[in-house]
């Protein structure tokens, strides 16, 4: 384990001894040199923690030392402690843990901001979320609720079924070949208005193709193009790349497709404590925790993170 002295937090910051840390594909993509946000330099992997405010940096009004807190981070949160801004981290609720706390602000963020800020989702329109069982896909369901929406989930393993209709989807779908004929199946009729898509490959472009006029696509990652081991499979990597789907507008039947990195709204700091405060507002209840590791265990935690085999999220004691 790497040491080295922390600063004292600048103006508007704080310092969080951290207590928990929520895992992230974007720290699995950054960890093997796959995720440009992280740049190419020696950096501290980790998006999101959860922990106590040992320091208050000058004009900080709304947290205190002591104080329990969540947040985000453009990196940096696999430590024992941090200073990051007093506007990214948020009060931990009485009665979560910090093992919760850290489990939640990135997916419910990514969730809220690919469907209410991307999607502009309505009131009782039909919703499908790829990933369904992960932490993202979890939150998003349950947003899609808030909104009386008929949700259909899509996974990778039957397993995981069951799981997702105790979540409350509609309708759970399993990855296969037959993808087109099962999504047509458990729209019976409905227009396809929505899309959380973070799979790539063919089940974007069936995805894309199923949706109606005036639908929506919002994109935040890309799993099948992760490595399962340690080592990166160059060639698999690169035919994939080359092969990908291509979004030709000619073909757009009045529909739209967005793409974006949350960690790169984390610099627009006022505009993520606000979507804290609503989602906050719509109740969505604790994250889903399938495993917990210690700090030491880390890499182990990372390896079940890749392999796609978990449920919910997978948090690091520290």
């Amino acid at each position: 384990m790497l040491e080295e002295e922390l600063s004292d937090p600048k103006p508007g910051e704080v310092q969080v001894a951290v207590k928990a840390i929520g895992l992230n594909f974007a720290d699995a993509f950054a960890v093997v040199g796959l995720y440009t946000a992280a740049g190419w330099k020696r950096f501290i992997p980790g998006l999101e923690f959860a922990g106590v405010v040992e320091k208050v940096g000058p004009n900080v009004e709304y947290i205190k030392v002591g104080d329990r807190v969540m947040g985000v981070t453009r990196f940096g949160a696999y430590a024992t402690a941090l200073n990051v801004d007093a506007r990214l981290a948020v009060a931990l609720p009485e009665n979560w843990s910090f093992e919760e706390g850290a489990a939640f602000p990135v997916a419910a963020l990514t969730a809220y901001y690919g469907l209410v800020d991307q999607c502009h989702l309505q009131k009782g329109e039909t919703v499908l979320i790829h990933s369904a069982a992960g932490g993202v896909g979890i939150m998003a369901n349950r947003i899609a609720k808030k909104f009386v929406c008929f949700t259909i989930g899509l996974v990778g393993s039957a397993s995981k079924v069951d799981f997702c209709e105790r979540e409350g989807y509609d309708k759970v779908i399993v990855r296969s070949r037959n993808f087109r004929r099962d999504l047509q199946n458990a729209l019976d009729g409905r227009t396809l208005s929505v899309v959380m898509e973070c799979t790539g490959g063919r089940f974007f472009r069936e995805s894309l193709r199923a949706l109606g006029k005036r639908g929506r696509m919002a994109v935040y990652g890309f799993a099948h193009y992760m490595p399962r081991g340690n080592r990166i499979p160059y060639l698999s990597v690169a035919w994939k790349y080359l092969t990908r789907p291509r979004v030709d507008v000619f073909h757009f039947n009045n529909i739209s497709v967005s793409s974006f990195n949350l960690i790169y709204l984390f610099e627009e700091a006022d505009k993520m404590r606000e979507y804290m405060g609503k989602i906050a507002e719509l109740n969505i209840g604790k994250p889903v925790i399938s495993r917990i590791e210690t700090f030491e265990n880390l890499p182990t935690a990372l390896k079940a993170l890749k392999s796609g085999g978990t449920v919910g999220k997978i948090v690091v004691q520290v």
